[in-house]
């Protein structure tokens, strides 16, 4: 038999519904787009759909400018692939300030087979004049980029734009980009050699310069060249398999080792593979362990930074490049102007790749939404 119920609760009943219909249900995050679906190969354990929408993160002109390029690879294979428009896996992209994890691993090989000595001072003929303070430069000061050089990097104050007073333009795109390693190498010391750091477009310049100088001695621009060239292809690229990757010299025949190496996205991420490994591919051991945790080690004057490579780490009152407190702290990157990333994670197994163009605003956008998607990976935690 029915059960008959008064008036009043009949109503009670129906109101959760009547206030449902004049709601709209609460809406959940946009699905993936079709394009980051198809771009995952293997979700890495990650959540696919969030995984999907942090590709897309990255894809949002309007954000973080045009990504070129997109890659995750994790435990050694390609896991995640997407490409912008008109670019395709084989395009050269450049790596602006990562080319200085490149001239590093270069400069490695040299102190290696005992042609550079790394707690010696650089071997600069004009710093070696008797009473020149710049002699007590080492080549560990420079690769840690502490060399207390003079020199002006950055945008022009409280613009979005490089200044063209800065020496990363001038030695780039004008008046200094025919010598390089002149320019560079003639400016004085600011402070005490050591006792400071600068992150510096110059450095590389020069690092490059001094392995060219042991390479070809006579400096003949084309034999310097062809020595630096040939030396880098044999025993850094071509162990790596960065097989795509060009490098430009400036007039004098220095490699321009702080920004003109271009790579396919696969072989950038490859540079990150032989960090996380510590200098090895496949088990054969390409460059000594030792200068690869040289390379991860804190500079004395900066724990963010080691040797051409940025840390998981808090420098003193200056922005983290990373993501200490949030990602696990040997987690490491190449980074280079324009919201370039290579970003390897040995605890995640992890190594991701973006490629592309931001303007200074967009590049912290690039930075917070690669963290975002580092951290759905198992490991991401500190």
């Amino acid at each position: 038999m029915p059960v008959r119920r008064p008036p009043h609760i009949l109503a009670l009943l129906t109101l959760p519904t009547l206030v449902a219909c004049g709601q709209e249900a609460p809406q959940g995050p946009p699905p993936p787009s079709a394009e980051s679906l198809a771009a995952i190969a293997d979700d890495g354990g990650a959540p696919h759909d969030p995984l999907g929408r942090a590709i897309d993160a990255l894809f949002d002109p309007e954000a973080v400018g045009e990504t070129d390029a997109l890659v995750v690879m994790k435990r050694g294979s390609v896991i995640v692939e997407r490409y912008g428009a008109d670019v395709k896996p084989e395009t050269r992209l450049t790596g602006w300030g990562m080319s200085q994890c490149v001239t590093a691993l270069m400069i490695g090989q040299l102190v290696s087979d005992g042609r550079l000595r790394l707690n010696e001072s650089a071997p600069v003929p004009e710093w070696q004049r008797p009473g020149d303070p710049r002699g007590e430069i080492t080549l560990k000061q420079l690769l840690q980029m502490r060399s207390g050089l003079r020199h002006v990097e950055d945008r022009a104050p409280g613009t979005g734009s490089v200044s063209r007073e800065s020496d990363r333009m001038r030695l780039t795109f004008l008046d200094e980009r025919d010598d390089m390693a002149a320019y560079a190498e003639s400016q004085p010391l600011e402070a005490p050699a050591g006792q400071s750091f600068e992150n510096s477009s110059a450095t590389p310049i020069i690092l490059a310069d001094l392995a060219a100088r042991v390479l070809a001695p006579d400096r003949d621009p084309a034999r310097r060249r062809r020595a630096v060239g040939d030396y880098l292809r044999n025993r850094v690229l071509a162990p790596i398999g960065m097989d795509s990757t060009m490098v430009e010299y400036d007039r004098a025949g220095t490699m321009i080792g702080a920004s003109m190496i271009h790579a396919d996205a696969r072989d950038w991420a490859k540079l990150g593979e032989f960090l996380r490994h510590r200098g090895s591919v496949k088990g054969a051991q390409i460059l000594p362990r030792r200068w690869i945790q040289f390379m991860l080690a804190p500079s004395p004057r900066n724990e963010a930074y080691g040797a051409g490579v940025w840390l998981n780490h808090a420098p003193a009152g200056d922005e983290a490049r990373l993501y200490p407190g949030t990602a696990p702290a040997n987690l490491f990157a190449c980074i280079g102007e324009y919201g370039q990333y290579v970003i390897g994670s040995p605890d995640q197994l992890l190594t991701v790749v973006r490629l592309g163009a931001s303007n200074a605003g967009q590049e912290r956008t690039v930075h917070d939404r690669l963290g975002v998607l580092i951290a759905l990976f198992p490991g991401g935690k500190p």
